[in-house]
């Protein structure tokens, strides 16, 4: 029997996978789905973020799917930028002619010194000297660097650069050119297209993973004991594991657990963010019509917004608008300010920005805090997450070749035997990667094939 610490998206389909009559979840929350839970208020319907699916893997494809009996939307997706004004189509760095004279010459001019500069075989030491390599000082440190500091709350030299992968787009110089003087023939944003479910939000691609699931909600971690195998949890109860998968977050699941104490002061380097949704909700049509948008500047809360309803029609209220505002915060970059300070400022960021057109508009907001948001990968991770994983090692766990990797080639992965032990770690916390919604469920199918082999 596997006991499953937690009910998102990994923990679902690792007992959907393996199957529900073997598998007994536990979660802290009153809700299953941790992070693509949805929430329905008046009407409207709330994501933690825009999720979207823009998986290339065929297999998660059909599952969600099924999950919804094929009522998705599927539609490209459309995003842009904003700076002090001035709306950039993105990405940014392919796209100069919308950027405000004169910093728009000194990007280009910036950008062409930096091609020049830099030799095919440089290796970057952090993330700020591959954004000077990729896209020159002027443009790195007025665009991407600012939105690092923002979105995950610290100066780009503190990360590294492994997780970058495709999520950054690195220009050709005819392409930074040719964008100088216009919009380019290509769209050179990494995502092309994304599927939604037509009604229930997010939440409801994970239908088919949820049915007959046993599952026990409000079972918080109070303490694992990995020697006894023994679990408490703060209602009172506890239980012993034979198979244990672990969706927690790795710095929790250590600091609630026996480990000495040179494993605990490792689990305290890993860093992550955490974010401060502001939900507002207005009585006209949405503003504009990009599925979401990124803010630039440094002295605004807003980070990135979407619109519920251009996710999905039935998001949302004929007629009106859900805007949904993401504010980043980390042991980097603490919050100074209530909650509701911060939504309120939001508000007027979001009337200056034009995107609600007045404060008479407004029919209701809020707000709501994950704590657990975006991994950091800065220099301190790998250390200090090998020393976990040795750790667990002694107890179960069985070390596996990319588990310091931020990201899984999974046709490369699910290609060889993996063996597991009596403790699996998974998901984007559990694993401390840089996974989306289809690496978590290709997770649980990879710890099914592999444990029944």
């Amino acid at each position: 029997m596997y006991t499953i610490l937690g009910s998102g998206l990994a923990g679902l389909s690792a007992s959907y996978h393996i199957g529900h009559n073997n598998c007994v979840l536990y979660d802290k929350n009153n809700y299953v789905g941790g992070h693509i839970h949805s929430d329905f208020i008046n009407g409207f319907t709330w994501d933690e973020g825009p999720h979207v699916s823009f998986t290339e893997h065929e297999y998660v494809k059909n599952l969600f799917d099924e999950s919804v009996k094929g009522e998705f939307l599927e539609y490209s997706v459309k995003t842009i930028n904003y700076y002090k004004g001035n709306w950039i189509p993105h990405p940014a760095q392919s796209n100069l002619f919308a950027v405000p004279q004169p910093l728009r010459d000194n990007c280009l001019n910036d950008f062409l010194g930096a091609r020049s500069f830099y030799t095919e075989d440089f290796s970057p030491e952090n993330y700020r000297e591959w954004l000077d390599y990729s896209f020159g000082n002027r443009f790195a440190d007025t665009f991407p660097a600012a939105y690092t500091r923002k979105y995950w709350t610290v100066t780009p030299e503190l990360l590294t650069t492994d997780w970058v992968g495709n999520r950054m787009f690195s220009p050709k110089v005819e392409q930074v050119k040719e964008g100088y003087y216009g919009p380019l023939n290509e769209e050179t944003h990494y995502i092309k297209k994304v599927r939604y479910p037509l009604n229930g939000g997010y939440m409801a691609y994970a239908k088919k993973l949820l049915a007959y699931a046993n599952i026990n909600l409000g079972y918080n971690l109070s303490s694992i004991n990995f020697g006894t195998r023994k679990i408490e949890f703060l209602n009172d109860k506890h239980i012993y594991y034979d198979k244990l998968i672990s969706t927690l977050p790795l710095p929790l699941l250590i600091e609630r657990s026996n480990a000495p104490i040179e494993v605990k002061k490792a689990a305290e380097l890993l860093n992550c963010t955490s974010v401060l949704l502001v939900n507002v909700t207005a009585n006209h049509e949405t503003v504009r019509t990009e599925n979401w948008i990124y803010i630039y500047d440094e002295n605004k809360y807003s980070t990135r917004i979407n619109c519920t309803e251009l996710l999905s029609p039935n998001n949302a209220p004929i007629g009106k608008t859900g805007v949904q505002v993401e504010v980043y915060f980390s042991s980097y970059k603490k919050k100074t300010e209530t909650d509701t300070e911060i939504s309120l400022k939001v508000i007027d960021e979001l009337i200056e920005m034009g995107l609600i057109q007045s404060k008479d508009n407004i029919e209701s907001y809020h707000s709501k805090w994950i704590t657990w948001a975006n991994v950091i990968f800065d220099h301190k991770r790998i250390e200090a997450q090998n020393t976990i994983l040795n750790y667990l090692e002694t107890h179960g766990l069985v070390r596996e070749e990319d588990d310091l990797l931020p990201m899984t080639n999974w046709q490369e992965k699910m290609s060889h035997n993996q063996k597991f032990g009596d403790i699996i770690l998974a998901g984007r916390f559990g694993q401390w990667k840089y996974y989306w919604t289809d690496d978590c469920v290709l997770r649980g199918k990879l710890i099914k094939d592999n444990i029944q082999k």
